[in-house]
């Protein structure tokens, strides 16, 4: 029965070719939505998980969690490094993690930060130590992969936040790699972690007297004063006014609920910085992206049905044309039911070639598009993983080839085996 199937579709190729290419089209557009969309969440409600609140400078909030939480955007502008102190201080604050961000090493973000960064993602070392002493970096496992980079490495980074060779270079300060994270499946695995200080070494900001009112308060006091006096004294050639240690973000965590209420609204009406809810602002991007997604599903599964309707007319077309044939299998001994198997299994095959075809098709357009595309790396866009519901786009094409030769099937036995014969004959 499968061996006459097959016979029957060889014998006309042309319109077997046709249909099994629209069926492949339709089954590859599903199967890029899917994982896209599938895969897309995933990153974002993982990325997010345990920040509750980004603080930065006043802008698009959605570019602040995009720039701050995925660094995929760039950054609203920067906040007074006090802001650091002044939320630490809040009672209703468990954790504040400051974001300094602005240079990049061949297309991979270098972020100022602490080590409580990576423990947040919940990152473990593989080689090395944590960054300590300036200019130090610790390489994530995707950068670390991708660059083929090790320990004790120099490099240079570049301005700026997507690689470009018309952008300066820091020749004049050096990273040093001391460490390499193990692989955690989320951002942290894409950048390259180092002190905030060490940025605004780069960027030539003087901060030494910040670093020790934060951190020694007697002592920097005293510092302090000599620096100023130092600075009194010194003459300002440039004529511009000295940069200030500031911050690109805080990634804010609450202690009590009662900061999701007070503390979002304190910001946004009282300083010149804003809040933004990951939550909130994740929700809205998605349900932006589902409007579009949904309008591209339902295409394809027109496009789906359209398949299955042309196979429906060819399958009736040739049972049509092939009646002789088939009333003289039923003469030869052949049952009802085996000639009508032999349809359903035209129409099986075609289905299962279009949707197996489909599938290879899908994934090979998403590494294309990874590839083409550094906005679905920075994602960390994986096109060969199968989202969960791929085996039900399958199983939907299936039935869709077996309902279109349902109907040609039937016929069968409404055959009138001598009439057809004689007719035929």
């Amino acid at each position: 029965m499968i061996r006459l199937a097959f016979a029957y579709l060889r014998d006309r190729p042309l319109m077997t070719a046709l249909n099994v290419l629209l069926l492949a089209f339709a089954v590859a557009t599903l199967v890029i939505l899917l994982s896209v969309s599938t895969q897309l969440g995933s990153r974002f409600e993982r990325d997010a998980r345990g920040i509750d609140l980004v603080v930065g400078a006043k802008g698009s909030p959605l570019q602040l969690i995009l720039s701050s939480i995925y660094h995929v955007d760039a950054p609203t502008g920067n906040i007074p490094l006090d802001s650091v102190d002044l939320l630490r201080a809040d009672p209703s604050v468990r954790q504040v993690i400051p974001l300094a961000l602005g240079d990049n090493f061949r297309g991979y973000r270098i972020v100022g930060t602490e080590p409580a960064y990576a423990d947040h993602f919940g990152a473990k070392l593989a080689e090395g130590r944590v960054f300590a002493g300036p200019h130090e970096v610790v390489i994530g496992a995707g950068v670390a992969e991708a660059l083929g980079m090790k320990l004790g490495q120099r490099f240079v980074g570049s301005h700026g936040l997507e690689a470009d060779e018309g952008a300066g270079e820091h020749e004049h300060s050096p990273f040093t790699a001391v460490g390499i994270l193990a692989p955690t499946g989320s951002v942290v695995d894409r950048l390259i972690l180092t002190s905030v200080q060490s940025v605004w070494d780069v960027h030539g900001i003087a901060h030494h007297h910040e670093a020790e009112e934060h951190h020694d308060d007697e002592a920097g006091e005293h510092h302090d004063h000599e620096a100023e006096a130092h600075h009194e004294h010194e003459p300002n050639l440039t004529g511009r006014e000295d940069l200030k240690p500031e911050v690109t973000a805080l990634l804010v965590s609450y202690k009590s609920a009662f900061g999701a209420v007070r503390l979002p609204i304190m910001i946004n009406r009282q300083t010149n910085m804003q809040a933004a809810v990951p939550a909130i602002e994740t929700a809205r991007l998605l349900s932006l992206l589902g409007v579009g997604i949904d309008g591209a599903r339902a295409f394809a599964w027109l496009l789906a049905a359209t398949g299955g309707l042309s196979i429906f007319v060819a399958l009736l077309a040739a049972a049509t044309a092939r009646e002789g044939d088939l009333a003289l299998l039923r003469i030869m001994g052949a049952s009802p039911w085996q000639v009508f198997g032999t349809i359903l299994a035209e129409g099986l095959i075609i289905a299962m070639a279009g949707a197996g075809a489909g599938v290879v098709l899908g994934h090979a357009a998403l590494a294309l598009a990874t590839r083409m595309f550094a906005q679905l790396g920075d994602f960390g866009f994986d096109p060969f993983a199968l989202p969960p519901g791929e085996g039900s786009i399958v199983l939907a094409v299936l039935a869709i080839g077996l309902v279109a030769a349902l109907i040609p099937g039937l016929r069968v036995f409404r055959t009138d085996l001598v009439r057809t014969l004689a007719r035929t004959s």
